[in-house]
């Protein structure tokens, strides 16, 4: 049996029959082949798989597909605007906020989410915000670092 769900991604309407049981990870990744949404751990613990739904963050892989029906959901893909990177993608970027680049795409989701309701984050509000957030390359230094250039070019635009 199939369920037709119908979601808005990165702003791209999509109705689509899936299987009753398809987490939103899946659909993302193996039904609209957006793979920066990745699965990491298969317990929620990781956040790998952390996008925005209706503009909150969300980790996809704790959520059905058809749950997210007639909502909107925002991927990393999403993130950068007419080919120019989004500040927080920036960040990382000139902070060196990232080795393997595994977690990347959640911790920039996580910290969007953040940043929308707490624009001037102080260093312990970014580390309790991305929590929920592993990696395991780096000491999450050049993380916060990341998010705070993000934050400061967001105010200064």
């Amino acid at each position: 049996m199939q369920v037709e769900v119908s979601l808005t991604v990165n702003g791209k309407l999509y109705k689509q029959n899936v299987e009753p049981r398809m987490l939103l990870v899946q659909f993302l990744r193996d039904e609209l082949r957006l793979t920066g949404t990745h699965i990491g751990c298969d317990t929620s613990s990781c956040g790998a798989c952390t996008v925005l739904l209706d503009g909150k963050a969300l980790k996809s892989c704790t959520m059905l597909a058809v749950q997210a029906n007639g909502k909107s959901v925002k991927t990393i893909e999403g993130m950068a605007e007419n080919g120019a990177l989004h500040p927080l993608q920036e960040g990382f970027h000139q902070e060196h906020g990232l080795q393997c680049g595994f977690c990347t795409p959640g911790m920039i989701m996580t910290a969007a989410d953040l940043l929308s309701h707490n624009p001037s984050p102080n260093e312990h509000e970014i580390r309790e915000a991305l929590e929920g957030n592993f990696c395991r390359c780096t000491g999450y230094h050049n993380i916060v670092k990341s998010v705070q250039y993000a934050a400061n070019k967001m105010q200064a635009s």
